[in-house]
Order: structure tokens, then C-alpha cells, then sequence
């Protein structure tokens, strides 16, 4: 099939390589903007834009809305068969959606119907799933509900992050986005409604949503600070600046909500239950660093507290 690839990040990327070295031809990609990034804020393109670029040879389409007419009217030229989708990040219009012949197809990061929305992924881990997966849809009008044509499921391990299994996700994921384009194109694979019950939504996580709350129970302070990394990062505050925690570990210790306990080689944090083992922090205007580096550095004293 003649296919417009729709994606913005890496992830993306990784579906739109297996969809270039399949059977199916690319004429076209759609992204969003180039949008402002680094400490100079100037304008950079998309992954999926700068790995077309590298490609040559295929139309790099980046409307401000989908809904722009000159858009609408360039894709209704290009006429594609199909338009496969992978976290493209704009809102498609019933006149997009009507083009092309097989409609779009998205790989969404759940099994729908749960976790419908733009963080899957993260909402999965945060909410303390045992297993996740993708599925292959048909878009529709509504926020990822459209009939399904494939899925497949993938274990969350204790430690995941939301970045290790997203990267899993994009890999397995690409073969089932491919596979259900064979299938559309041969006539072999008819989608299916999905369930009215099971229904879940994950929006987008910003970065007042990443917040610790040291009185919650360690267990659900560990799931947000995998479920934000690598973005937006879980924080705390620490003397009245903000600190991102990027990595924790489940302890037996004991103390008490934001109490601090460092050693030479640990720092350990109260929670509402047990007491969790920073391991990766970054302060405010920093880099990364290992907690107990961290620790060294700001002289602690008895009266500091992580949240306050």
C-alpha cells in the first residue's frame, strides 16, 4: 500500500523504520512543528522529521492543526491508501480521516480499552499494572476508541521505567503495525469493536501531576517516579527549591514522612509506610547525579526534610 506515516517522537521513529524496510511504500510523513528545544530554545525538527530527512525522497507534511486546509488539500493529492499512526500528538478531523481508502490506523502503547489517551504507558506503571501491551485501531472520532485490529501484551517488570518499557513497546509494537498493514492490504483482518467495560483514560501527565507525596505509601512514591522517567520526572522540594527524583529503591527502614537519613554510600526518605533508597536525584538547574553525591553536597542537618 501507498502509505502518510503520522508520528512526532522517537518512539516513532522506531515504527516508521519497520514500516520502510516493509512491503508498503511511504510517500509521505506527517509530524508536528518544529518546536523549541535546549538551553537556546531554537527550533528543532521532530525525530520522525529528521529521520525522513534522512531518508530523502519522502514529503515532510507539518501542519500547525490537521484541520488546515492547504493540509487537508495536499493529502486528498497524495491520495494514500492507508495512514499508519504512532504518537503523533495532533487532534485529526473527520475530513483527514475520510481520505484515505483503509482510514488511519494508530499503535497505541495499552490494551484498549484501557489506558486510552496520550500517556499509557506511564498511567500503566503508576497505577501499579502487572501488564500492559499495544494495540492496532481503526481512529475514529472519539479519544481511542475505534474497532481493533491486532494486540499484544508485555509484562511490567518491578524496576521499569516508563522510558524501558515504552522502548520495548516500540519494538514489538512495530511488528504488529506492520503485520496489521499485510493483513488490511491482503483482506485478511477485519477489526473488532472494542468492549464497552474496561474502559480507562490516561491523559497526559504534566508536571504538577509529578509531585511526591511522602505521606503516601512507598510503594505508590516508587510507581510515580518510574512512571515519570525519563519526563516529566517525579519531584520533591528541598529547601525550598525543586528536586527531581529519577531512580528509588524499596527499603525495610522506618521513618518518617520526608525525614532524611544519609550515609556515606545511601540516602534514605520516609514515606507513608517504609522508607525508600534514593539512588538518582537532579536539583534544580543541574545535572543528574547519584543521590549520595547529592547528600555530600549540601551539608545536611537535622532539621531538613525532603517536601517541605
Amino acid at each position: 500500500m501507498r502509505v502518510v506515516f503520522a508520528g512526532t517522537p522517537e518512539p516513532a521513529v522506531t515504527a516508521l523504520r519497520a514500516i520502510v524496510a516493509s512491503r508498503h511504500e511511504v510517500v509521505a510523513v506527517v509530524t508536528r512543528p518544529d518546536a523549541p528545544a535546549g538551553r537556546g530554545r531554537k527550533l528543532v525538527a521532530s525525530p520522525v522529521a529528521q529521520y525522513a530527512e534522512e531518508l530523502g525522497g519522502i514529503e515532510i507534511l507539518k501542519p500547525v492543526k490537521p484541520s488546515d486546509p492547504d493540509f487537508l488539500a495536499r493529502l486528498g493529492e497524495i491520495a494514500p491508501d492507508c495512514c499508519p499512526v504512532v504518537a503523533y500528538g495532533g487532534l485529526l478531523p473527520q475530513a483527514a480521516l475520510d481520505i484515505p481508502e483503509h482510514g488511519w490506523v494508530n499503535l497505541h502503547f495499552s490494551v484498549l480499552p484501557a489506558w486510552r489517551g496520550a500517556a499509557p504507558v506511564q498511567h500503566s506503571i503508576i497505577a501499579g499494572d502487572d501488564v500492559t501491551g499495544a494495540s492496532t485501531f481503526r481512529i475514529v472520532k472519539a479519544l481511542d476508541a475505534g474497532p481493533v485490529f491486532g494486540v499484544l501484551t508485555e509484562p511490567i517488570g518491578p524496576t521499569d521505567t516508563s522510558g524501558d518499557l515504552l522502548g520495548r513497546l516500540a519494538e514489538s509494537g512495530s511488528k504488529l503495525l506492520v503485520d496489521t498493514l499485510d493483513g488490511i492490504e491482503d483482506g485478511i483482518l477485519q477489526p473488532q469493536e472494542q468492549p464497552a467495560d474496561g474502559v480507562s483514560l490516561a491523559p497526559k501527565i504534566n508536571v504538577e501531576d509529578a509531585e511526591l507525596d511522602l505521606t503516601a505509601p512507598a510503594l505508590r512514591v516508587d510507581r510515580l517516579v518510574r512512571g515519570c522517567n525519563p519526563a516529566p520526572g517525579a519531584w520533591t522540594t528541598f529547601r525550598g527549591e525543586r528536586l527531581k527524583v529519577l531512580a528509588v529503591r524499596l527499603t525495610e527502614d522506618e521513618l518518617k514522612p520526608g525525614e532524611i537519613r544519609a550515609t556515606k554510600s545511601s540516602v534514605r526518605i520516609g514515606t507513608g509506610s517504609k522508607a525508600v533508597e534514593l539512588l538518582t536525584v537532579q536539583p534544580q538547574g543541574k545535572k543528574s547525579m547519584a543521590a549520595a553525591d547529592w547528600a555530600r553536597g549540601i551539608r545536611l542537618t537535622d532539621e531538613d526534610r525532603l517536601g517541605e
